[in-house]
């Protein structure tokens, strides 16, 4: 019986974080899983926010952030991670509009969906501390720039584009708070996972090394394809998610959350046994 080929601590690292991202998803469909089991079905994944599972789903979703900054490796795909790490923390902690009746004991002012008035202030507390830390980030990432622990081509389009990104939330918050209540969740989203589909392309094609093997990169752009599939039905069907018997947009949203996990399960096997396991 041959022995298994020993590992490098970097080796080690980028595996164990790929499947622990991979897990993250699993983690929040379990959540949920055992939420409905009191509270039925909902209409979407996201409304179980409002439920037992609240805890495990913002968890799960900070975790995944803070591995999708170690695992953003270098130039575009540097870029196209870290952007996805800053929307990860919002889906959470921004809150779904819900429809009146769909979810037990949530109350909202409207006909149709609308954000829970009695959730604003927790929300409050959850977006300046987001905004604090994303402030204290990008000032690390200067000291760092400054100390010459970091060259600036390494992070200057990530920090170009976090500051930004900062200034819309904070902006939006200030200015147009009613808006970032009653569609920040869905933008996000949205964004979260059109940028892993043009993760996904990226690893099919990559630029700096030779392309992956023929079957990686048919699932790579597979799990691309269903992922624009399930964001356009997810945004063409979310409107009216509560007048349809089949809760069709947490079966989108529960699609896209497995496919996710998807892309790292096939990474990491692709990248299981390379020196340099970062992305490409």
């Amino acid at each position: 019986m041959s022995s298994a080929v020993p590992s490098t601590s970097l080796e080690r690292t980028y595996r164990y974080l790929r499947i622990g991202v991979a897990g993250t998803a699993v983690v929040i469909l379990v959540s949920v899983a055992v939420a409905a089991s009191s509270v039925g079905w909902l209409p979407s994944l996201s409304d179980y926010y409002y439920t037992s599972a609240r805890d495990s789903f913002v968890g799960a979703l900070i975790a995944a952030s803070l591995a999708l900054l170690a695992l953003s490796g270098r130039g575009v795909d540097r870029a196209l991670l870290d952007t996805a790490a800053l929307f990860a923390p919002l889906i959470a902690l921004i809150p779904t509009t819900v429809a009146p009746g769909t979810v037990p004991g949530v109350e909202v002012p409207c006909q149709y969906r609308c954000f829970p008035p009695e959730y604003e202030a927790g929300v409050a507390t959850s977006v300046l501390t987001y905004l604090a830390i994303g402030t204290l980030t990008v000032l690390v990432a200067v000291l760092l720039r400054a100390m010459r622990q970091v060259s600036l081509g390494a992070v200057a389009v990530s920090l170009t584009i976090t500051v930004a990104w900062l200034l819309v939330v904070g902006g939006t918050w200030v200015f147009a708070r009613d808006a970032f209540l009653q569609q920040g969740h869905f933008v996000v989203t949205i964004a979260f996972f059109a940028l892993f589909a043009a993760v996904a392309v990226r690893n099919a094609f990559p630029r700096r090394t030779d392309p992956p093997p023929a079957v990686f990169r048919v699932l790579y752009l597979v799990i691309a394809a269903l992922l624009v599939a399930v964001l356009i039905g997810y945004a063409v069907l979310l409107p009216s998610a509560a007048d349809v018997d089949v809760p069709v947009v947490l079966i989108a949203e529960a699609s896209a959350l497995v496919l996710f996990s998807a892309f790292w399960v096939v990474q990491g096997v692709e990248r299981w046994s390379e020196p340099d396991p970062a992305l490409r």
